[in-house]
Parts: C-alpha cells; sequence; structure tokens
C-alpha cells in the first residue's frame, strides 16, 4: 500500500480550510438567530423556499381578506346607525300624526306646531340619507358624489352594488339602495311627510289618516333594509373570523417552516463554537511549526 507524501504545507491548507468551514457554519447560525429566519435566500433549501413562498402569499391574501371585512363593517355599521335613526323619526312622525288625528278640537296654533315638527322630521330625513362613510354616500349606490338627494329630497345618486371581497369568492354588498329606504321619486318618505304637515295645517281628517298609513309603510322599508344590514353583516363578521383563523394557521405552517427554533439554534451555537475553538487549536500546533523546529 503506497501512502502519498504529506507535506507541511498540506497540513497547514487543511487546517485552514477547516477553520473557514467551521466559520462558514458559524455565520450561517449567527445569520438565522440575527433574522429570525431559517430561510434567508432560496439556496438554503429551494423546496423549503417555495412552500414558504406560497404560505406567505397565502398568508397576505387572508389579511386583505380581514381588511376589506373591516371596511365592510365599517360601511354596514354606519348604515345601520343610519337606519335606526331613520326609523326613530318615522315613529315619532306617526305619534305626531297620531295626535293630530285624535284631536279634533286641536286649535291653528297646536296644528302648526305639529307640522312643523313634522317638516322639521322631514328635512332630519333628508339628511340620515346623505349619510356618508369615507366620504360616500351609503345610500348613493356608486355615484361619485357626496350626496345621495338633493336638498328637495331627490335622489341623486347612481345606482349600483358597493361590493367589498371578504374570501374565496364571497363578496359582500355594503351599501343599500337609497329608493328602497326612502321611496321612488314621486312617492318618497319626504313627499308623505310634506303632505301630511299640509294634512295636518288643513285639518284634513281624511289627509291625516292616509298619511298615517303611508308613514306606518314607510316604517316597513326601513324595518326590511335593518334586517337585510343586519344579515349582511352577520356574514361580514363571520367571513372576518374565518380570514383571522386562517392567518393564524398559515403563519404557524409558515414559522415552522421558514421559522427557527431559538433554543435549538443557541445550542447549535455553543456546540459550533466550541468546534472553532478547538479547529482553531488544532490548526495553531499545525501551523505553529517553523524550519528551525524541523532542524532542532
Amino acid at each position: 500500500m503506497t501512502i502519498g507524501r504529506v507535506t507541511s504545507s498540506m497540513l497547514s491548507q487543511r487546517a485552514v480550510d477547516g477553520l473557514q468551514s467551521n466559520l462558514a457554519r458559524l455565520a450561517e447560525i449567527q445569520e438565522k438567530l440575527n433574522t429570525g429566519r431559517a430561510l434567508n435566500r432560496a439556496s438554503d433549501s429551494p423546496t423549503d423556499s417555495q412552500a414558504a413562498m406560497r404560505l406567505k402569499s397565502a398568508v397576505g391574501e387572508q389579511e386583505q381578506y380581514t381588511r376589506n371585512a373591516a371596511d365592510a363593517r365599517g360601511w354596514l355599521g354606519i348604515t345601520d346607525t343610519a337606519l335606526q335613526s331613520a326609523s326613530t323619526s318615522l315613529r315619532r312622525a306617526s305619534d305626531l300624526a297620531i295626535q293630530a288625528g285624535n284631536g279634533g278640537a286641536l286649535s291653528a296654533d297646536a296644528r302648526e306646531a305639529i307640522a312643523v315638527e313634522l317638516e322639521q322630521i322631514r328635512d332630519g330625513l333628508v339628511g340620515v340619507a346623505n349619510t356618508t362613510y369615507l366620504d360616500r354616500p351609503v345610500f348613493g349606490g356608486i355615484t361619485a358624489g357626496s350626496a345621495a338627494y338633493d336638498a328637495g329630497g331627490a335622489y341623486v345618486g347612481q345606482p349600483g352594488a358597493v361590493e367589498r371581497t371578504v374570501g374565496d369568492g364571497a363578496r359582500v354588498r355594503v351599501d343599500v339602495h337609497g329608493p328602497d329606504v326612502f321611496g321612488s321619486t314621486g312617492d318618497t318618505v319626504f313627499d308623505r311627510l310634506t303632505d301630511l304637515a299640509a294634512a295636518v295645517r288643513a285639518s284634513d281628517g281624511a289627509g291625516v289618516r292616509a298619511g298615517i298609513d303611508k308613514v306606518a309603510n314607510a316604517q316597513g322599508w326601513v324595518t326590511s333594509a335593518l334586517s337585510e344590514v343586519g344579515t349582511r353583516t352577520n356574514r361580514v363578521e363571520a367571513a372576518e373570523q374565518r380570514a383571522k383563523d386562517a392567518v393564524i394557521t398559515l403563519s404557524s405552517s409558515y414559522t415552522d417552516i421558514a421559522g427557527v427554533d431559538i433554543a435549538a439554534t443557541v445550542v447549535d451555537l455553543q456546540m459550533q463554537e466550541v468546534a472553532y475553538k478547538a479547529a482553531l487549536g488544532a490548526a495553531s500546533r499545525v501551523i505553529q511549526p517553523s524550519l528551525m523546529d524541523f532542524l532542532r
């Protein structure tokens, strides 16, 4: 068996190569601790890197669904508040109309006071109908303007659904079509309150009774819209919770692949430091001898 000649330079080079390898491993472990990631470049593990990228993309998608759902809740919350206000106003209008209808002996001043309050309710409802969320009218459809109704109570919005995507293939409408709540052109709740106020002023019993029925009917429009908004809100909240749960699950999977086990990595670093120091000591003995050492 032939044994090749081993020279001092060969031993020195091997010692240096070993030190470089130990240093590279030490630097790799330190990088993982510094970044908190096991995958700092695709070359660390091509397969795991691809899986991590897909998981990160999925997390981003679910986080976007969460943001969309939060925006949808904002729209629906403001709309619900507006509808509750409209319902309260119509109940008050109904009470006033019943008072006027039952008070055949009301004085002209009393009838005038009731009529004025009915007109104030009407004007207040126009304001409610122009409720906005982030400068968008919630009853104005897809209009680019800031109002759904003009001062006279005429619809100036643009019909169309404002929707938000809150899940994979799940879209929820967040606005309410104004005419569905406040009536169609020529027979709006504003028109009905105007007519009712005029009937009260004129002590028109038949007109007041008709107005009571019309206000009750308009109350039904609002109640129906409130029910629909409640149903949509439930859908949005359920979708938001699903998206949040998905973010947690996907993030956990991403951490399992790309994250670092801090405790294990610290132990690995300590072991590598010990190995490096041992290699450094061995190298110092190999590299130390000089020509004079061999001539002694």
